[in-house]
């Protein structure tokens, strides 16, 4: 990552937080500290050196463009992945009609307040788009989430220079925290669930072959067994 940030410049700081906005975990901080650090001479050598304005640009709309993609994703395919797979995934059909009133409701502060997180802003974007949270709020939240997070990272990574792995340590730390506790979360979740959950798909299961049953019987055609 930091040699493509060396030798490409704004272009490998808009595709590596374009990815990371897309469900695909690149570490931001890594990409903004760096990029941040180039803007300096000390750092990057008299010439060479970036705009903090481009790397902020360039980040945002990576961040942007990448949340985009996520979210049409899970707009287009959510509903009908949930629908084939959700038994696997323990979630209920009706629990995507929750989940579209919660964005509905709360949308805009999920966002934005996700965004700044570590780990959390990778992934956002896809259940907002399965819940069809209005696209341009989703967009003006996101926007205004992945600003003040870009920004922060490249001053950060301008102050400290050729020491901006310090800050990425700390960074790093406070992520894996997150992520631990999300495990712990899921395991508690799937715990809880996983026997509701099957029961409901059951009944869902006999309710459609007696349905099914009931049709073939009004059509005068056996149901093979």
């Amino acid at each position: 990552m930091t040699q493509a940030l060396a030798d490409y410049g704004y272009l490998a700081i808009f595709v590596l937080m374009l990815l990371e906005s897309a469900c695909i975990p690149i570490p931001s901080e890594v990409t903004m500290l760096f990029a941040g650090a180039l803007t300096t001479t000390a750092f990057a050598g008299a010439g060479n050196e970036l705009t903090l304005v481009g790397v902020v640009l360039a980040g945002t709309l990576g961040n942007l463009i990448g949340s985009w993609l996520a979210y049409w994703a899970g707009d287009y395919g959510g509903r009908p992945m949930i629908d084939r797979w959700g038994r696997y995934l323990l979630i209920r059909p009706h629990e995507v009609d929750r989940a579209h009133a919660w964005f509905e409701q709360r949308g805009e502060l999920t966002v934005f307040v996700s965004r700044l997180l570590p780990v959390v802003r990778t992934f956002i974007s896809l259940p907002a788009g399965v819940a069809e949270m209005p696209f341009w709020r989703f967009t003006l939240y996101t926007l205004l989430g992945c600003l003040p997070w870009c920004l922060a990272l490249a001053l950060i990574g301008a102050a400290l220079g050729d020491r901006w792995t310090v800050a990425e340590e700390y960074i790093r730390e406070f992520a894996w925290v997150i992520a631990a506790v999300l495990l712990v979360a899921l395991a508690i979740v799937v715990k809880r669930r996983w026997k509701s959950v099957r029961a409901d798909y059951a009944a869902l299961d006999a309710a459609a072959a007696a349905a099914a049953a009931a049709a073939a019987s009004e059509d005068g055609t056996t149901l093979p067994d």
